[in-house]
């Protein structure tokens, strides 16, 4: 079967470290999503899975059987690129059927037989006597894509296939994507930048920064039980807010708030003194100033609306200290549509000590997450 094994695997370029110490397990059937910014590593891991990079320390195995130094045409991996890669020359046809040429076992009519099978599962098969010139993005999407998948391999590969897709037809191809692979039940690792297709496509996800692994897990995991600041500020659109700060006698103090902390803040905190509080937009509770009672509680404050911006189910408003000279903003907050806020608005804030996020400001490892309620845990109340 298609299981993916990274055993301690570094890859170096000179003295430059592309992929350090990465030890990862991708199981049958699974859809893994490497995630993270430009240059952090998650092409060379791909490529070195796909036989493209030798591994310069560790060992790699799919399926049980070791791959360092097996040629790609021999692992059953089949990989779609970000730039499609056909042959312009080459009818569609000739294209889908090109994945088959160097394939044992298959007479000229079963190719074409198996050629016209996936180009009606792709829904181009209206297209077969055209040249990639004649079609559109996403449909030499889909060509590039009949081209992996008429060999039937163990493993798919994807190096950011959506990337030169508009906003709509990304959105389209990546359910069309995970309906195949659920479909061809093939272990599927993907690479892409763009965590909103990490999120919406990944059974897990796999955060990449300079090289090394930050955290795996499933969508909701990273994104509620970060395991560092890192994977918090990258998971999630608006990102998480941070304030650094230190340790006071009642809790945090930063440059703009101090925020008291409850007997659980206090234990997950420790002893640490140097202090990152994170919360995502969303947790956040705004309320217009004169709809807040006169006296404030611990964990609400007072803040001014720099900016808003209107996405029509929500907004993302833009929030500044009350009392701050310089317009820094403190925090991003979302809020219903409905919700109308505009630049200037006083408002008070609510952040919720459920919600709070707590980072070591000099390590960035998460001390304090908020509790991800599982399906069981819900089914229990």
């Amino acid at each position: 079967m298609g299981r993916i094994q990274l055993d301690h695997i570094t890859k170096r370029f000179g003295d430059a470290v592309a992929v350090e110490d990465v030890t990862l397990d991708v199981e049958d059937s699974e859809f893994l999503v490497l995630v993270g910014p430009s240059g952090c590593g998650k092409s060379t891991t791909l490529r070195m899975i796909a036989g493209l990079e030798t591994p310069t320390e560790g060992n790699l195995y799919i399926d049980g059987d070791h791959m360092n130094y097996r040629v790609p045409q021999n692992r059953d991996i089949a990989m779609v690129f970000q730039d499609y890669a056909l042959y312009p020359h080459m009818t569609i046809r000739e294209n889908v059927r090109f994945g088959l040429e160097e394939e044992e076992g298959y007479t000229p009519d079963e190719m074409d037989a198996r050629v016209e099978e996936i180009a009606a599962d792709l829904g181009i098969e209206s297209l077969l006597d055209r040249k990639p010139g004649e079609l559109s993005g996403g449909q030499q999407q889909r060509v590039a894509l009949g081209r992996a998948i008429v060999r039937d391999p163990e493993v798919f590969l994807m190096d950011e296939p959506l990337a030169n897709l508009d906003a709509k037809l990304r959105a389209q191809m990546r359910s069309e994507l995970q309906n195949l692979q659920e479909d061809l039940d093939v272990t599927t690792v993907y690479v892409t930048h763009n965590q909103t297709e990490a999120m919406t496509m990944g059974d897990r996800i796999a955060v990449l920064n300079d090289g090394r692994l930050q955290q795996v897990g499933e969508p909701l995991e990273l994104y509620h039980e970060p395991a560092n600041q890192f994977v918090a500020g990258f998971i999630g659109e608006p990102m998480m807010n941070f304030l650094s700060g230190h340790r006071s006698e009642d809790g945090f103090a930063g440059d703009y708030l101090e925020y008291p902390f409850d007997e659980r803040l206090e234990a997950a905190v420790g002893d640490v003194d140097d202090l990152v509080l994170g919360i995502r937009p969303e947790a956040i509770d705004v309320r217009r100033a004169e709809d807040a009672t006169t006296q404030l509680g611990e964990h609400e404050f007072s803040m001014t609306v720099t900016v808003a911006e209107t996405h029509g189910n929500q907004n993302v408003v833009h929030l500044t200290h009350a009392d701050a000279t310089d317009e820094h903003d403190v925090l991003q907050a979302v809020t219903d549509g409905m919700h109308v806020v505009e630049p200037g608005d006083s408002v008070v804030v609510t952040l919720d000590p459920d919600s709070i996020h707590i980072f070591d400001g000099t390590s960035g490892d998460a001390l304090r997450n908020r509790r991800l309620e599982t399906e069981r845990e819900l089914t229990q109340v």
